[in-house]
């Protein structure tokens, strides 16, 4: 059966599925503006946008959109880019933002096995503080191992056109 046109996505359904996914970050624990404005990253049809873009397509404050792009930045998973004739700074998703964001973990993954192993090294070895700092540090030791294994596999199924 083919698709008439009410099956694609046009600007409504993209900026209510964008809400959709601001929604579900936040309820993951990211703070709401910057939720939105990186469903607004993923959603864009522009290369970049600035800041201006973003808060008059929320209707956010400036203060607000410009923390949430800070925060953003700061992650990796969007950066500047030059926009020739424009005095206002354009930014856009970054090209393997998500495998970036994953790899920039390690170093948290990394600190959150040594306070693992720190905190095994003050408890008493049979308590249950020791069961679940044992559990932290081992779960942490091996997601250390693994993602970076995991992360080549996706850039290679990415090189390979998946």
């Amino acid at each position: 059966m083919a698709a008439d046109s009410s099956d694609h996505a046009g600007p409504d359904r993209a900026s209510d599925v964008g809400e959709r996914l601001a929604l579900a970050l936040s309820q993951a624990g990211m703070q709401r503006m910057i939720a939105r404005v990186l469903a607004a990253f993923l959603f864009s049809d522009r290369e970049s946008v600035t800041a201006a873009d973003l808060g008059a397509q929320l209707g956010a404050s400036a203060g607000a959109v410009s923390g949430a792009i800070t925060m953003l930045r700061t992650v990796a998973l969007i950066e500047q880019v030059p926009a020739p004739g424009s005095r206002r700074a354009h930014y856009r998703m970054r090209p393997d933002a998500w495998a970036t964001l994953m790899s920039g973990q390690n170093a948290i993954i990394g600190t959150m096995r040594e306070i693992g192993d720190a905190g095994l090294a003050v408890v008493p070895e049979g308590g249950p503080a020791a069961v679940r700092l044992r559990e932290m540090r081992d779960f942490y030791a091996y997601m250390l191992d693994e993602l970076p294994e995991l992360l080549e596999r996706w850039r290679r199924s990415r090189a390979d056109g998946g």
